[in-house]
């Protein structure tokens, strides 16, 4: 049985966990520089950055969810935006991503989000598939572009 519930500080340390584990699936094992302080910072903070869930199985947590809200000028409204869906190797196949993702459709309707929005690696076949049978689509004609380190500093100046 899968239960998903919110994350509470407790858990900061099974996220982090989850965090470089994902970073190694996705081929950047040393990319992550988040700590423990700094995620119970962002989530559980007086200003909380983002929130999350924890899938369990037989009381074990086996994923996770970060999520946050994002705003269209079009729409209006805010949206939900996915940052990391995470379910260990060996859980994988079992339903855990789905019902994640279920579970966030239902935070993103409860709260009027106009849109519920990711990114996914392109040679990320399996959740790709995945993602196509729930209904979700491929923006081809959009792109992620994105200024970190020396170019974010240079842009600031």
């Amino acid at each position: 049985m899968i239960h998903i519930r919110p994350a509470a500080p407790a858990d900061v340390p099974v996220i982090l966990r989850f965090v470089h584990e994902l970073a190694a699936f996705e081929r950047e094992p040393d990319a992550v520089k988040a700590t423990e302080p700094m995620l119970n910072v962002a989530l559980f903070g007086a200003h909380p950055a983002a929130e999350a869930v924890i899938a369990e199985s037989d009381g074990m947590a086996v994923g996770h969810a970060i999520f946050f809200h994002n705003f269209s000028t079009w729409e209006g409204r805010r949206g939900l935006y996915l940052e990391d869906l995470y379910v260990t190797p060996s859980a994988r196949g079992g339903g855990i991503g789905r019902a994640l993702l279920r579970h966030l459709a239902r935070l993103a309707v409860e709260r009027d989000c106009a849109r519920f929005e990711w990114s996914v690696l392109d040679w990320n076949e399996g959740a790709i598939a995945l993602y196509r049978s729930l209904g979700a689509k491929g923006l081809d004609d959009w792109t992620i572009q994105r200024l970190d380190g020396d170019a974010l500093l240079r842009l600031a100046e």
